[in-house]
């Protein structure tokens, strides 16, 4: 949140920040719905959320800025890529799509960690290149119902490639597995693992331009329909 706060002061002074209270990784584009929400104002401009990133986006549209409405809404940077697959899981990419959503630009930005082996979160390559990136998706014309997906590859500024345009990618393997464990009373209690393991994507994709060191920008958008199979399932069934 701070990297994001200081990229966006880079393009404004009016700079909000209504963010979640809690880590939110995996709560993609779910809502509040059963319990209620808590705002508490920290400081001049920045809100804690008791919820969800998509919960974030709604109060500070309907709420925390009702009569000052955003004109940019910028999700992240999260620590950790949101590429091919993950895009589905991200809480950081649907709180640009809740933006999209209400009719604001939206952007997600992500930061790539541990491709290197060494485990250090290098910020410094999203606070270099993000806010001249910001500038020029702000001046391109995009269509309605588009948000950029941002991800900065695991390398310090000055070894970043460049930007490519990119397509989201497919992971070749599923890398979530269950690890299951015991309590001390003995009851079996189970944890998501995640195994780290690089694929080999195609040119054009989200993974290969990280993976060699650019940064990936993915225009996408809320539709999921596969357009090109209805008339086939229309023809199966009829």
């Amino acid at each position: 949140l701070k990297v994001m706060q200081t990229i966006a002061l880079k393009l404004t002074k009016d700079v909000w920040v209504v963010a979640p209270e809690r880590e939110q990784s995996g709560a993609s584009h779910s809502l509040t719905l059963h319990e209620p929400l808590r705002c508490r104002q920290l400081e001049d401009k920045v809100f804690a959320v008791s919820g969800t990133p998509t919960d974030c986006v709604i109060m500070a549209k309907r709420h925390v800025m009702k009569d000052h409405q955003p004109t940019l809404v910028l999700s992240g940077v999260n620590r950790g890529a949101n590429i091919a697959d993950d895009v589905t899981y991200s809480g950081t990419v649907a709180g640009a799509l809740e933006g999209t959503t209400l009719g604001f630009r939206s952007i997600a930005m992500s930061l790539a960690v541990g491709f290197d082996g060494t485990g250090k979160v290098k910020w410094d390559a999203a606070l270099e290149h993000g806010p001249g990136l910001v500038s020029h998706l702000l001046k391109a014309d995009w269509p309605d119902q588009v948000l950029m997906n941002v991800n900065f590859p695991d390398r310090e500024p000055s070894d970043v490639q460049g930007i490519q345009i990119t397509r989201q990618g497919v992971r070749d393997q599923n890398l979530l597995g269950v690890e299951e464990r015991s309590d001390t009373w003995g009851n079996a209690y189970y944890w998501f693992d995640y195994e780290r393991k690089r694929s080999n994507p195609p040119e054009g994709t989200d993974l290969r331009a990280v993976y060699d060191g650019y940064i990936s920008v993915t225009p996408l958008h809320p539709d999921l329909t596969r357009h090109d199979f209805i008339d086939g399932l229309k023809t199966a069934l009829s």
